[in-house]
Order: C-alpha cells, then sequence, then structure tokens
C-alpha cells in the first residue's frame, strides 16, 4: 500500500540544515518507505543529501509518497511536520 501527499512547505528556512536533518529523521522514525519530490525531482527522505539537493523553500510544495505498513500515519506525521516553521525562536 501507498499515499502520497502534497503539503506546502511551513518553515522560514525551508528545508536546508537542521529542519531537513529533522525531517530526515521524522521521516526515518515513521518505519515507511518515504520520498520527497519538488518539481519532476524525487529524492529518498531518509537521505540528508537528497532531501537538501531539492532546494526546498518556504512556501514550495513538495509531494510526499509513502509505502507500507502505516503508510497514511507517515504522511500524517510528515505533513504536520513540512507546515510547521522549525525556524521560530
Amino acid at each position: 500500500m501507498s499515499a502520497t501527499r502534497t503539503v506546502t512547505v511551513g518553515s522560514s528556512q525551508g528545508l536546508h540544515a537542521r529542519p531537513a536533518k529533522l525531517f530526515v529523521e521524522a521521516a526515518q522514525n515513521t518505519g515507511a518507505q518515504v520520498t520527497i519530490a519538488k518539481g519532476d525531482k524525487s529524492v529518498n527522505a531518509a537521505s540528508i543529501l537528497g532531501v537538501m539537493s531539492l532546494g526546498v523553500d518556504k512556501g514550495d510544495e513538495v509531494t510526499i509518497t509513502a509505502a507500507g505498513d502505516g503508510a497514511e500515519a507517515a504522511l500524517d506525521t510528515l505533513e504536520t511536520f513540512l507546515k510547521t516553521d522549525h525556524d521560530e525562536a
């Protein structure tokens, strides 16, 4: 089973440095196979270099796809993560 969702990134710095690291950890912790895509480029969400290579900025739309048991729950968790500003003081 797989599921896909499109999310607008809320973090003021996008998915760079610290927010990217936290996103990768969150993706790994779901236990699902997760990919994240911006435009026509898709990468493994468990790869910090892959995620950073997308150059995701605040307000960008990304598509996350999860496969395996708990795919919907994984997307719920990651969607909430992406909508949150992790750079707020």
